[in-house]
């Protein structure tokens, strides 16, 4: 089995590679989701954040906790000690579970700053212009300008990303673009 991560800075266009892969049979999963199970039943998260607003009708407000985390580093990366390490054991079970596939692809967002690359035969990293990053962002989450950048600002740059992929996609085209470049790197995987 071919183990490929796919990953990229926030609203890079992850998700619209991960869903061109799925039309053309490939098996996707996306941590965020994964993430986002495990904050959902995390007593551990909701413990560690007990002196903060961060519950909406008995369940984590994602939205709220971005906004603490984003504006503290510690308090992001109390939160990533929690969660990185369950991520991990899921991208391993699905592994085991699919292990009789030829190819799996798994979109990983925190793949570098997890350390969770080692996992990986392949590494594919979505970029986009910064300011394009931005602006989508703040329509596709409804953030200020200055909450979308604070949550651009809190990730490792795309430079030092780049250098560590295999694969660079480079998504300020068009849809058309994106999945040509997809499909000349699944032609070399091949």
């Amino acid at each position: 089995m071919i183990k490929i991560a796919i990953t990229g800075n926030i609203a890079s266009g992850k998700s619209t590679v991960e869903e061109y892969l799925k039309t053309q049979g490939y098996t996707v999963f996306d941590t965020d989701k994964i993430a986002h199970k495990i904050l959902d039943k995390s007593s551990l998260i909701k413990e560690t954040f007990k002196d903060f607003d961060i519950i909406t009708d008995g369940i984590i407000d994602r939205k709220k906790l971005g906004k603490i985390v984003f504006e503290n580093k510690n308090k992001l990366k109390e939160l990533e000690a929690i969660i990185h390490p369950e991520v991990k054991n899921e991208i391993l079970k699905i592994f085991n579970d699919y292990k009789n596939k030829d190819t799996i692809f798994i979109s990983v967002p925190q793949l570098f700053e997890a350390g969770l690359e080692i996992l990986f035969d392949k590494i594919i990293f979505v970029s986009a212009d910064d300011e394009l990053r931005l602006n989508r962002l703040m329509k596709r989450s409804g953030l200020t300008r200055n909450e979308a950048l604070t949550r651009i600002n809190a990730q490792i740059s795309e430079e030092n990303k780049k250098v560590k992929s295999d694969y660079v996609i480079f998504n300020n085209s068009d849809l058309g673009n994106l999945n040509h470049q997809v499909q000349k790197i699944l032609k070399d995987i091949k």
